[in-house]
């Protein structure tokens, strides 16, 4: 058996990963899926100081309380960054660390770094008109995603604080040392942000690179395909 741990992406919160826990449970396997402050149901401790320090420590606190060791820790998207974060200060604790189509941050980058100046003038811009300028509206969703789930998900996607995106995050080296994966999802959104990722996954000593024909949500639209790829890496039974 193993312990997932969760870090989910930007907008989202816990609750997009629900279709995921019975299938990794009927696996044998544990997961948990913690909430970013300020997102999903801790919407309401949402605040302009939150930034990337802040999720780093929900997810630390996790991983304390629950006193959680040999973790598989999960990385989607902006989750990337924090996993990243947390694997460099308790690298003890976690087994394996693979990123779910998501950044790879080095030491000093931040996601607004790793997405480069226009994206991020659009994503002030929007903090500007739509949210009190400290908040960031979503993204829409793939266009594969299915009505139900596009009725299920839209009402519950938060706005992102902004200093999530900005903070530059400090790493020691520590999670460099980690064994990593990374998941790249072969039907990219606008810019193919992700792709960046893949040359350092399939040429860096220490990684395992593998690659899902679904778009950036496969927690939601395919999550039967992607609890049988995530068994197969921490079991090593790899598809």
């Amino acid at each position: 058996m193993a312990t997932f741990v969760v870090v989910h992406g930007a907008w989202s919160a816990g609750w997009a990963w629900k279709n995921m826990r019975p299938l990794l449970r009927e696996r044998g396997h544990e997961l948990f899926t913690p909430t970013h402050t300020g997102l999903g149901e801790r919407s309401h401790l949402a605040r302009p100081d939150i930034d990337l320090e802040v999720h780093i420590a929900d997810v630390l606190g996790v991983l304390r309380f629950e006193d959680l060791h040999d973790v598989v820790l999960v990385g989607h998207s902006y989750g990337g960054m924090v996993a990243t974060g947390v694997a460099d200060r308790v690298a003890e604790r976690i087994a394996h660390l693979v990123y779910l189509d998501a950044f790879v941050p080095r030491d000093g980058q931040s996601l607004a770094d790793l997405t480069g100046a226009a994206a991020h003038a659009r994503v002030l811009a929007a903090a500007r008109e739509h949210g009190d300028g400290w908040r960031v509206p979503p993204n829409p969703m793939p266009p594969d995603t299915s009505a139900d789930d596009l009725a299920w998900a839209t009402p519950l996607r938060m706005m992102q604080p902004l200093k999530t995106f900005e903070q530059k995050l400090r790493l020691t080296g520590a999670v460099e040392r980690l064994s990593r994966s990374y998941i790249y999802c072969t039907r990219p959104g606008p810019g193919d942000v992700f792709r960046q990722f893949t040359n350092r996954a399939r040429s860096e000593p220490g990684w395992s690179y593998f690659e899902l024909d679904a778009s950036h949500n496969p927690h939601i639209t395919m999550p039967d395909t992607l609890a049988a790829l995530l068994d197969g890496i921490a079991t090593g039974r790899r598809p």
